[in-house]
């Protein structure tokens, strides 16, 4: 999916929700268990539910692969699943990878062509040719970890490094990459004050922003300071959203708690 396609998306609902599908056995509806495919079956509810408020999904590759077999076999459907009957939504492989070339090829191969993913994060502490092979597929994204919602960012992200912080020298640098065009950066929710900086290194490419909810970040300070012409943002609830019940009617409350989000980010895009 191109940039231009999403954004067309995003006028479209409204919305610059995305729905983190982070999908645990242990927080789901027990009934469920029952279930043939347990992973599938609340996936699929929660899509239905929520696609109206939408503009993407992102599963956790990591919930998948502690399933195993079983668990692989669930990602594979829910995104078959979403490519048939919502194709126009976009679709995050949430799977922070990054390794030398031929790995990183691999990696590309399985997420970008063969499950169909629109886009897939990568970490960028090996460089520039750890990273490219996710850039070699056209209207395909690779999301570059940048600035993330987690307490150990300030680690290393923010060290000062010949006067600028890191997490800026990686994104500044990766910019003359090949197919450059077609990277998106993780910037955390928890972080939206950076934003005003970041924006002046990329005015305008896609930022995906986790940390809405659940970790604290502010939806009305991620606007303030991240959303361009072009809006830019990808906004990312998981828990908040899938988790809100574990009653029989889970998703049918999964979906008023993404039209919630959704409204708010209509009133952001009316004022934009």
């Amino acid at each position: 999916m191109s940039n231009q396609e999403l954004t067309d998306q995003i006028f479209k609902k409204k919305s610059f929700l995305c729905v983190g599908l982070d999908i645990d056995l242990e927080k789901i509806p027990t009934y469920l268990l029952s279930e043939e495919d347990p992973i599938f079956s609340f996936n699929k509810a929660i899509i239905d539910a929520t696609h109206k408020f939408c503009v993407a999904y992102k599963p956790n590759i990591a919930f998948y692969e502690a399933e195993g077999v079983e668990g692989w076999k669930a990602l594979e459907k829910t995104i078959s699943y979403l490519h048939q009957e919502y194709p126009e939504i976009y679709s995050i492989a949430d799977a922070k990878r990054g390794d030398i070339g031929n790995t990183s090829r691999m990696y590309a191969k399985t997420f970008l062509k063969d499950l169909g993913f629109d886009s897939v994060t990568v970490a960028p502490y090996m460089g520039k040719d750890s990273v490219e092979p996710f850039l070699e597929f056209e209207n395909k994204h690779a999301i570059l970890l940048a600035l993330t919602s987690n307490e150990g960012a300030f680690d290393f992200q923010t060290q000062q490094i010949d006067g600028e912080e890191l997490y800026k020298k990686v994104i500044r640098v990766s910019q003359t990459w090949e197919n450059a065009d077609r990277l998106m950066y993780v910037i955390g929710a928890t972080k939206a004050e950076f934003l005003k900086e970041i924006r002046k290194i990329i005015p305008e490419n896609f930022l995906l922003v986790p940390g809405v909810g659940t970790q604290g970040g502010k939806l009305e300070d991620v606007c303030k300071y991240g959303l361009s012409k072009n809006v830019g943002l990808l906004v990312n609830s998981s828990r908040k959203i899938i988790y809100a019940s574990e009653s029989s009617n889970f998703a049918e409350i999964a979906g008023a708690k993404a039209e919630i989000l959704q409204r708010q980010m209509a009133e952001e895009l009316r004022q934009l």
